[in-house]
């Protein structure tokens, strides 16, 4: 389910305000990050992760990864922080319907 710029900025928005829930380490994409995602995923919905510093297309590559691994969509990637969203069973934060 791709976002619409609409609903990408409601999410940013509402991320502002929150701190990075998942740290990834040095050692990049692990099981056990990725673990910890779905779970942070399930729980919370909209997500920030710190990424390690590497290169700006670096970062890109483990969103990307993230995301696929996961099934999430990417928010924003902002400088070391990645915002990613995916909705709940029953989700919680309510989106715009795209036009």
């Amino acid at each position: 389910m791709p976002l619409n710029p609409r609903q990408r900025q409601h999410l940013k928005a509402l991320a502002h305000k929150r701190k990075p829930v998942i740290i990834v380490g040095a050692g990049g994409l692990s099981e056990a990050v990725l673990k910890e995602t779905e779970l942070a995923l399930a729980h919370h919905e909209l997500l920030k992760i710190r990424l390690p510093a590497a290169g700006p297309e670096g970062r890109k590559t483990l969103m990307e990864g993230i995301c696929a691994a996961t099934g999430a969509e990417p928010v924003q990637l902002l400088g070391r922080v990645a915002t990613i969203y995916r909705p709940g069973k029953k989700p919680r934060i309510v989106l715009s319907a795209p036009k």
